[in-house]
């Protein structure tokens, strides 16, 4: 049985989502779990940035019971590492931290790496974004340009989350900004707008809200949203 698959709109790390954590490692069904901490997304901000957030992950999930292992992928050569691929073998949670969505994407995509994230998540680990991370786990993700960002260019991503895009920081922006995007979505997408210090924890469809802010869900022009304890399905 695939294992659960959670989108977080911010705040990785952090006592903000120690409660979502604590449900995530739950759900593993393992007393102490093993959890792989993936901070590629914020290579590209420099050595002591990336050390920073391995070092964030690992305190912020042993405090919580955890077996921590930070796996240091910072480029595509550390992607094709066999000891980062066993990392994420063996691991019961995989957590993709924020960061530089492209960078996330272009350090992994078609790497060893993403394909042990694939078939962790397969026989039943839990796989987590945050912010980048949760970009790079749906279907489809905008491609950032140093310009104004239109025409949207739409890239593919991994895939874990079929005919989904998600949107994270979603109360950061004004709405009527983001709406421009989200309606230049690709036919047939779900955009999930997903607030700070908030999450959209999903398995086979059925998906539920924790944290302290909503998941605004968008099918073409309409819009539901949804607060902590509610869920809705894809």
């Amino acid at each position: 049985m695939k294992g659960a698959i959670a989108l977080v709109g911010s705040g990785e790390f952090t006592p903000a989502l120690e409660a979502i954590d604590r449900e995530l490692l739950a759900a593993t069904g393992r007393a102490r779990p093993r959890v792989a901490i993936l901070p590629t997304a914020s290579a590209s901000d420099g050595e002591d940035v990336f050390l920073r957030w391995a070092e964030m992950g690992r305190q912020h999930f042993s405090a919580l019971g955890a077996e921590v292992e930070p796996v240091l992928v910072r480029d595509r050569g550390g992607a094709q590492d066999p000891a980062n691929v066993q990392a994420i073998g063996e691991a019961d949670l995989v957590y993709l931290s924020g960061g530089q969505p492209d960078f996330l994407y272009d350090a992994l995509a078609g790497t060893a790496v993403e394909r042990a994230i694939h078939e962790a998540h397969a026989r039943g680990a839990v796989v987590v974004g945050c912010s980048a991370g949760a970009i790079v786990l749906a279907d489809r993700r905008l491609r950032v340009r140093r310009r104004m960002p239109f025409p949207p260019s739409w890239q593919p991503a991994f895939g874990l989350v079929p005919q989904a895009v998600v949107a994270p920081h979603y109360d950061a922006l004004p709405e009527t900004l983001m709406l421009l995007l989200i309606l230049a979505a690709p036919r047939g997408s779900v955009v999930l707008g997903i607030d700070e210090e908030t999450a959209a924890v999903g398995r086979d469809g059925t998906w539920q809200v924790q944290g302290r802010g909503r998941v605004t869900v968008w099918r073409g022009r309409r819009r539901t949203r949804h607060r902590d304890g509610e869920t809705f399905r894809l």
